[in-house]
């Protein structure tokens, strides 16, 4: 199981969902809620709809799903998915001891969670795609937008 917001799908994405794959022999995606997103990061860009409508898309990914919104416990989905592997991308902020305390404390101690590498690229983020399309887009002075 790999879990993440996907908003503006890049390389980055990619590259940990092909690293998920080789963990295992089906990949469940969970891409987060609309709620969750906002209540976490930002609002998102595209619709949860989308997003898992594009992960589904992607040659690694066996089967996608909405999670659950925040008001539900984060370990509700495991009922339903039941996996023998969480994989983490490699800046997602969760620490990995914590999370094998809450799999243990809601009866999946078996679960291992395993942290994946990261893409060499300087555009492996989706911050990163946004800051560099600011810096590239004039602003009203012809400078960069940024500025």
């Amino acid at each position: 199981m790999a879990v993440g917001v996907f908003d503006l799908l890049h390389a980055g994405h990619l590259h940990y969902l092909e690293q998920a794959k080789m963990l295992g022999e089906e990949l469940v995606v969970v891409v987060a809620h609309d709620d969750t997103v906002r209540s976490r990061k930002h609002e998102p860009i595209t619709n949860q709809q989308l997003r898992k409508r594009m992960v589904e898309g992607l040659k690694p990914v066996d089967k996608a799903m909405v999670g659950n919104p925040p008001s539900t416990p984060i370990f509700d989905i495991l009922a339903e998915v039941n996996p023998d592997i969480i994989a983490l991308g490699y800046d997602q902020k969760h620490s990995i001891d914590a999370i094998k305390e809450g799999l243990a404390a809601h009866g999946h101690s078996e679960v291992q969670v395993l942290r994946v590498e990261g893409l060499s690229d300087d555009l492996d983020g989706t911050r990163k795609i946004i800051a560099k399309i600011l810096n590239l887009w004039p602003n009203e002075d012809g400078g960069p937008y940024g500025e």
